[in-house]
């Protein structure tokens, strides 16, 4: 069997951490559904600079819209919603057949915004209305500012997918901001069913450290945080505040494993595929990534529900000098500053194809 099948024949979805024009059209994500079990994407904006700027599939878009006075911002969301409205119909049947547990496609606000609660709400009601489906999820990063925005969309019903989380109390508190949403909807008499996923980064944590701790613990750091969030993730589900709000109609917040491409050469190129196996999880791939774990993946034994080995590897860290926390906060403000970076780039990008358009037209 297919080693993506068989993972996800153990209870983990694969998603896709990418989306272009060029995979939609050329029929490759709905090969990539069909051949290695991928059940939902996600973007944010270094992906759709990557996919404008090494294409011309965008530019008879920009050129029908670059006239029509709308800001770089507007102009970009009309393009990326357009993409992602195509991909989450092609989720549409696994987002059916689950009742809403997968198929989903996210895209971010602008990261511009992840230091406003205010705005970031705001943003993300606008974003969900505007691409019109229900199998769409906004990406709100879970930084102090993001929390409390969080919180309010949760209890407005817009599906959340939290970005941007490091460590197991940044997971936490993003989980606990989710939840205070749906019981603010269940005392007010609402649905409290919004569905939203957390999404951890892992492989950021082993380049941070790369080079500077004992090559015995190389390649570790990432999956043993993972390990740590994971049990996290289980005792929360496992919580009595949580299933009185699932006795209610709540489900759970699903808990995702982002930036999983493995970066170190000398590494295993599945490494973080094939070390955070678990049931009702979420794993997004880069698109080399998924094509690798197709080719040669193995599929082991899954996470352990109690973290497994995780505090004595993360104390191995602790004695090499690496102070776990304060590496947390700065891989969060780093990804927030790198996404901002992306976005800058992303919108002199669509500027300028639009005056380039528009003079060879």
């Amino acid at each position: 069997m297919n080693p993506t099948r068989t993972l996800h024949d153990r209870g983990q979805s694969l998603w896709l951490d990418n989306v272009t024009r060029e995979l939609l059209n050329s029929g490759t994500l709905q090969r990539y559904i069909d051949e290695l079990s991928v059940t939902g994407l996600t973007s944010n904006p270094t992906i759709f600079d990557h996919a404008i700027s090494n294409s011309t599939a965008y530019d008879e878009d920009i050129s029908r819209q670059a006239s029509s006075a709308k800001s770089g911002e507007d102009l970009f969301f009309d393009l990326a919603l357009a993409d992602l409205s195509r991909a989450a119909d092609l989720f549409q049947p696994t987002f059916a057949r689950t009742d809403g547990v997968d198929g989903w496609v996210s895209l971010e606000v602008s990261p511009l915004l992840a230091h406003d609660t205010k705005r970031t709400l705001e943003a993300a009601r606008n974003l969900h209305q505007r691409g019109g489906k229900s199998n769409l999820f906004i990406k709100i990063p879970g930084t102090a500012e993001g929390l409390p925005a969080i919180e309010a969309a949760i209890f407005a019903g817009v599906p959340i997918n939290v970005t941007l989380l490091f460590s197991r109390e940044q997971y936490v508190a993003a989980a606990e901001a989710y939840l205070r949403g749906v019981e603010r909807r269940i005392e007010a008499g609402l649905n409290p069913a919004v569905a939203s996923v957390a999404s951890v980064f892992v492989s950021r944590w082993d380049v941070a450290v790369g080079g500077k701790i004992p090559g015995e613990l190389a390649n570790r750091l990432g999956v043993a945080v993972a390990q740590r969030t994971y049990k996290a993730y289980r005792d929360l589900l496992a919580s009595s505040r949580f299933q009185r709000a699932a006795n209610e109609g709540a489900r759970a917040q699903r808990l995702l494993w982002a930036s999983t491409g493995t970066k170190d050469p000398k590494a295993r190129d599945t490494l973080y595929v094939e070390a955070l196996a678990a049931p009702f999880t979420i794993n997004t791939m880069p698109e080399a990534t998924l094509q690798a774990f197709g080719d040669h993946g193995k599929v082991g034994d899954v996470l352990a529900p109690d973290g497994g080995d995780c505090e004595r590897v993360l104390a191995s860290f602790a004695k090499a000098g690496v102070d776990i926390d304060a590496l947390a906060a700065r891989l969060q403000d780093e990804g927030a500053s790198s996404f901002v970076k992306s976005w800058n780039d992303l919108m002199a990008r669509i500027s300028s194809k639009s005056v380039a358009i528009g003079k060879a037209s």
